[in-house]
């Protein structure tokens, strides 16, 4: 059962919650904050739907949500559950708590968006780089309508979460008939539950971009075998079983990771599960 929540909550169930709202329409951004925008769109909801109208997310407006969004994703098949993650953790001699932290820092604990697609993140500037390395010229691109796909350094300010992302990954895809172009763009996007870079495929053991993008939107159970194939790769599971954070998240993440607090996040959460 989903846990009552409020203005100023912070929780893998506001994100589910923004999902769902903006499933209806609802102009809200796409994260586990329980912010102005959601609160006035949850009061709106309950107005609409005979509910009381306190901006509070308890019982009654989760299966009001729930019952307007029944056409939804609820495919079980395609989720991990706890055994999964124990034998993952046996296999690389893994704490359960030091997996468990990773996969909810990244994804909130979902893998996939409320419609059945892989989550996603696309990155702009990872987005400007793919693009040179295939000696494609970023900047004979850069236009008033790219400015939220394609830009030189980092930035978070275009980030809009859940489905909205495919939005931005499909603006890149098209951005020109040349297929190089679309695989820059499938390569600049970070994938399911543990939000791996497309453009780690091939050096992990995907024959191609496009094999992996397949294999992201078949079920979670792929994003754990990508996870450990990424780990195995990046020699990053000493770092994961030692919880030096700060290593961790600086290879998993990159420099942003520092912006982003990614090695505080990772070891509050260990810690919750630890």
């Amino acid at each position: 059962m989903m846990r009552t929540i409020k203005a100023g909550t912070k929780s893998p169930e506001v994100y589910y919650l923004n999902e769902l709202l903006a499933k209806l329409n609802y102009s809200v951004m796409v994260t586990d904050y329980f912010g102005t925008e959601t609160d006035k769109a949850i009061k709106d909801f309950q107005l609409k739907n005979n509910l009381v109208v306190d901006g509070v997310v308890g019982l009654k407006t989760w299966s009001a949500l729930l019952e307007k969004n029944s056409n939804g994703f609820s495919a079980n098949g395609k989720l991990l559950s706890e055994q999964n993650l124990i034998d993952f953790s046996n296999q690389f001699n893994l704490e359960l708590a030091a997996v468990k932290a990773v996969n909810e820092v990244e994804s909130n604990g979902k893998g996939f968006l409320i419609d059945g697609r892989a989550k996603i993140l696309f990155e702009g500037h990872i987005f400007w780089n793919e693009l040179e390395k295939r000696n494609i010229n970023p900047r004979a691109y850069v236009n008033a309508n790219t400015q939220d796909i394609l830009f030189e350094n980092y930035t978070k300010k275009y980030y809009v979460g859940g489905t909205a992302e495919y939005v931005r990954l499909e603006k890149a895809r098209n951005l020109g008939s040349d297929k190089k172009i679309a695989d820059a763009a499938n390569s600049s996007a970070s994938w399911g539950l543990f939000q791996i870079m497309g453009f780690n495929a091939i050096s992990i053991g995907y024959g191609s971009i496009d094999e992996y993008v397949e294999k992201m939107n078949l079920n979670e159970g792929e994003h754990l075998k990508a996870f450990g194939m990424f780990l195995e790769k990046n020699n990053l599971l000493g770092l994961l079983r030692s919880k030096n954070w700060a290593s961790f998240a600086l290879k998993y993440n990159g420099p942003a990771y520092k912006t982003n607090k990614y090695d505080e996040k990772l070891a509050r959460v260990y810690a919750k599960y630890a």
